[in-house]
Parts: C-alpha cells; structure tokens; sequence
C-alpha cells in the first residue's frame, strides 16, 4: 500500500514528462513544416502579365486581373495571421470558440495552420496539414491525433487548393498540373493536380472579378455517419485588401454542406496580416 502511494507521484511525473515532450515534438514538426514549405517560394519570380491569362474563360480572367497587379512579382508561398472563430459544434449548437492562428500555404506542396483557442483548461491548441490533425486540450491532453493516410491526405489537399484560390492567386495560374474551364457567365472551375491528388474548384466572381465565394466536393468524414465520402464545401468571401501587388479577401466564412439548408460555416476567419516569406520577399 505504501509502495502505491509512493509510485504514484513516479507514475503521474513520468506521464506529464511524456506529454511535454510529446507536445514540442508536435510545435517542432510545425516549424519543420512550415520551413519546408517556405522553401518553394520563387526566388526570382517573374512578374504577372496579362497574356499569361489570354487563353482564360472571360471569369477566369477578371479573377486574376481583380486579384494581380500587372508587373507584380508571382510569390506563390502566403504566410497569414487571423484571429476569429471555430465551431466546435453543428449548426443548431456552433458552440464557437475563439480563435487566433498562424498559417504557411504553398500549394500544391502542402500547408501547415497552427492555432490557439479558449482559455484555462478548456484551451484548445494544435494543428493542421497535409499530413496530421494534431490538437489538444490545455496544452496536455491529445484530443485528436490523425493523419498519414490517403482519406486524410484527400481532404487536407480539397482545403489547400481551395485556400489557395483566395489567398495564392499566382499559384492558381494556367501551367502544370493547373487548369481551367467555363462554368457560367460568372462562374469557372480550376483543377490542380499533384501525383495521385487531384481537386476541382468553382469561383463566383462579381463584375470586376472580385471572388465572392468558392465552392467544391470535399473528400470529407465531417457527417453523422463520420464515414468518408463526397459532399459539398464552400465559402463567402470579402473585406479585400492589397498586399504586395496582390488583391485579398481578409473576412471568411466556410463550412460543410456549403448551398445546402445544412451548412453550417464553423471556420470565421478575419485575417490581420498577410506576407510572402522566403527568399523571394
């Protein structure tokens, strides 16, 4: 009995010494990430001229030339800082908590959004990429711990392109594994693929080109059955401001089931700085 109660404090030392750990190795592997990442900026970038978009549907078009200066140099890799709110619940209980985060995309390669949220011990903390969902509770308890497998990999790169779309226009241009079609008179779909990965997206545009929402099938388990499967995915744009030559949205709200009566936008995002990192700033 003796023994118990003196091994006890061992057993719990022992315990939240292991979940440190565990918890750096997680921030250590975000700013691995993230380095890597910042690697595929352009170094010497050219500059956006129209007639790299001349063989582009008429909505296509107004979307790059809103989005681009003329002459600005094509950083393709957007580091960002937001603030705002995540849902934590569905639609007839969001149970929203506030958020703030840090966020490196560089599509197609990948992205990394790390972000804190909540206070005490209803602190909410962690990370998301292409390759983990990694987040925890106080900042000790692993609360999801998932990644390194195709479904994941699926839908984290349906987010990443559709991101990219609203906040790396220059990787959205014509070329490799990039390419696009009419929709409607307002409305046009790109497609980008990378090895096995592939995702198409549709962009609304108003009369000057400016985006109002995106929309696309995701590859996605967030459903009662938590199955995955296709379903719709979208999200409203707006609040543009300029940054380095280009034209951003800084307010967006996203959820599942995007023009549905269930759609539910539990990510409100309001940006607060938007940067190019790398070699190419």
């Amino acid at each position: 009995m003796i023994f118990a109660w003196l091994a006890l404090p061992l057993l719990l030392g022992v315990t939240l010494a292991f979940l440190v750990s565990w918890r750096r190795l997680d921030h250590r592997a975000d700013r691995a990430e993230m380095a890597r990442l910042t690697a595929h900026q352009p170094p010497n970038p050219p500059e956006f001229r129209l007639d790299m978009i001349a063989g582009l549907p008429e909505p296509a078009r107004r979307y790059f030339t809103f989005a681009i200066a003329e002459g600005t140099p094509l950083r393709t890799v957007v580091r960002l800082e937001m603030k705002g709110r995540f849902g934590m619940g569905d639609k007839s209980a969001p149970s929203y908590l506030a958020m703030k985060a840090d966020q490196v995309l560089a599509a197609p390669y990948g992205f990394v959004w790390a972000m804190t949220g909540g206070s005490g011990i209803k602190r909410l903390s962690g990370s998301d990429s292409g390759s983990w969902t990694r987040f925890w509770l106080a900042g000790l308890l692993p609360v999801a711990h998932l990644g390194g497998e195709p479904d994941h990999a699926r839908s984290a790169f349906g987010r990443l392109i559709a991101e990219a779309v609203f906040w790396s226009p220059a990787a959205m241009l014509p070329g490799p594994g990039v390419s696009w079609k009419a929709v409607s008179d307002n409305i046009s779909r790109v497609t980008v693929q990378r090895g096995e990965l592939k995702q198409a997206v549709d962009i609304a545009v108003d009369p000057e080109g400016r985006l109002q929402y995106v929309k696309f099938d995701r590859w996605s388990n967030a459903n009662p059955d938590k199955t995955y499967r296709i379903q719709p995915f979208g999200g409203y744009l707006s609040e543009y401001r300029e940054f380095a030559g280009f034209r951003l949205p800084t307010h967006v709200e996203a959820g599942n089931q995007f023009e549905t009566g269930s759609y539910f936008p539990f990510f409100i995002a309001d940006v607060t700085e938007i940067t190019f990192p790398g070699k190419g700033s």
